[in-house]
């Protein structure tokens, strides 16, 4: 996969594993705050959220791959991701950094314990190698 110099990307934590968002795809990352559960949804829909007057839907990341509940701890952010012109928060265990790979290759078949369909690619940095989402995947299915 070509690799372009100006391609950012933002890298999340769950847990002990990382992953990375292409940075254009992240509208804002701002802390946890309460979330209002919505009856009958997704197993992985955390419910609804009010950013600055608009009703924003969250999703677990930890969820969606099937790794447990999310504990809330201060390093807890959500992610709030552009997509089909809505904005989606993504509840994260912490953001790390952000960063430019030397090179992406192809997903393999299970990346640390998740359907391969969820990443775009693998890419290596001097921190090792880390996956890097399908956004449209992981929130579409």
């Amino acid at each position: 996969m070509e690799v372009s110099q100006q391609d950012q990307y933002i890298v999340i934590e769950l847990g002990a594993e990382k992953y990375a968002l292409k940075i254009s795809e992240v509208y804002e990352i701002i802390k946890m705050q309460k979330i209002t559960a919505v009856p009958n949804s997704k197993t992985f829909l955390e419910g609804v959220t009010n950013i600055r007057g608009k009703i924003v839907p969250i999703i677990s990341l930890r969820k969606r791959f099937q790794l447990g509940e999310t504990a809330v701890t201060p390093k807890t952010r959500i992610v709030v991701v552009n997509h089909n012109e809505e904005m989606i928060g993504i509840v994260v265990d912490g953001v790390n950094q952000v960063i430019r790979f030397s090179e992406i290759q192809p997903a393999t078949e299970i990346v640390a314990g998740i359907d391969s369909s969820y990443l775009q690619g693998i890419g290596l940095s001097e921190e090792g190698l880390i996956g890097i989402l399908n956004l449209h995947h992981v929130l579409v299915g």
